[in-house]
């Protein structure tokens, strides 16, 4: 009983912090996945808040989340193929679909594979219509997760963690998607000109400014959510440990010393300069993608992979819990959060925390694990999951 009051003093403190942001957050009411990893056909009624699944392990809770992550652009939360999402020995093309319920009113939005396509194709659909892309997706709904896989996202890659950032970002500006994903696809472009011999300079030179002028927007939009999430993080959230953020790469440099039509033309100019080194390792050693999140535990003075395992998955959940009161503080609607199998493995005191900071934030948060008595301090919709089969819980 204490717990639950605890957490409900939490809660209601947090809400009076972020204000109205609440009753403005997307959410889904309904969900529905057919022919999707263990799923044959299944279908969720959902409640605004917090959403808890719990099951053996295998039993399919991570690909709920998972399907929810395709709601959002890109690969969703395992980045994996088209073809790896479809049921085993089901013919039917998998699919997805949902009702979003935002404050203009519900949404009907979907994705799934397209069956004329050969499996390289998804469709994306919106009450009804089919979209030419992904990227509408970001203008509706924004998500973030956390998984087991991500525990060292401070120690892996950079890659990972450009791709943890920019999942940040969309929150604050939705049209980072497109310019992501627009940039990406003429460094690809670029690459494959230069591979294939002498390339008319004039076709380069346009295709080199487009993606500068791309690559510094992406550039300018990670600094911003940076800044004004360094504060919160330094600030720290409850008590998950304090995090001090920054970013690595030369774009992002530039930006601090000069104009942001000043830094396209110096990467312009640069890509130029490189193109006989980049034709040879193909692709190019500079540019947004070659840009990095650094963390540090505050606390200990040192860089957040030297942190004990525990540690840095505090400080992971420290960044998104604060950047989703900051999102539904600055925009007045937070995303939708996942965090896989992310109690089990918190202490006493910090699980407690967890609960009040999520109950405080008053977004549609999904959490998943074995134990159903882990969550029993949580007000929340709970359901069992089974062999790919959904009950109340």
């Amino acid at each position: 009983m204490r717990e639950a009051l605890a957490i409900q003093g939490a809660a209601e403190a947090g809400k009076e912090e972020i204000g109205g942001a609440v009753d403005r957050a997307p959410w889904l009411s309904r969900l529905v996945v057919t022919a999707f990893r263990n799923y044959a056909d299944a279908e969720l009624r959902l409640e605004r808040g917090i959403v808890v699944l719990t099951g053996a392990n295998g039993a399919g809770k991570t690909n709920l989340l998972e399907a929810v992550s395709l709601l959002a652009p890109g690969r969703g939360l395992r980045r994996a193929k088209l073809l790896e999402f479809a049921r085993h020995g089901d013919t039917r093309p998998w699919a997805i679909a949902s009702w979003l319920e935002t404050a203009e009113g519900r949404r009907a939005l979907g994705t799934g594979l397209d069956p004329e396509s050969a499996g390289e194709r998804r469709l994306v659909r919106l009450d009804g219509r089919t979209e030419k892309s992904q990227a509408m997706l970001g203008e509706l709904l924004d998500v973030v997760w956390l998984t087991p896989q991500m525990d060292g996202l401070w120690r892996e890659g950079a890659g990972e963690r450009r791709r943890f950032l920019d999942r940040l970002v969309f929150g604050f500006d939705r049209a980072h998607a497109g310019r992501v994903a627009g940039y990406d696809n003429a460094l690809r472009q670029r690459a494959r000109l230069l591979a294939e011999g002498p390339a008319d300079p004039a076709w380069l030179a346009a295709l080199e400014a487009e993606m500068a002028e791309r690559a510094v927007a992406i550039a300018a939009a990670r600094r911003e959510l940076v800044s004004a999430l360094g504060a919160a993080t330094t600030a720290g959230v409850g008590p998950f440990p304090q995090v001090g953020l920054s970013l690595a790469g030369e774009p992002e440099l530039w930006l601090g010393e000069m104009s942001a039509l000043a830094a396209e033309e110096r990467l312009a100019a640069e890509w130029r300069r490189l193109r006989g080194d980049d034709a040879v390792t193909g692709g190019s050693r500079l540019g947004p993608h070659r840009s990095d999140l650094v963390a540090r535990h505050l606390a200990k003075g040192q860089p957040a992979a030297l942190a004990s395992t525990g540690e840095q998955k505090a400080l992971l959940l420290s960044v998104v819990l604060a950047h989703a009161r900051l999102v539904a503080a600055r925009k007045g609607q937070g995303p939708v959060l996942l965090l896989d199998e992310v109690a089990a493995h918190l202490d006493a005191a910090r699980r407690l925390g967890l609960f009040g900071e999520l109950a405080a934030l008053g977004l549609q948060v999904w959490l998943t694990g074995t134990e159903p008595e882990i969550f029993a301090p949580l007000a929340a919709q709970r359901l069992a999951v089974r062999d790919g089969v959904v009950t109340a819980g």
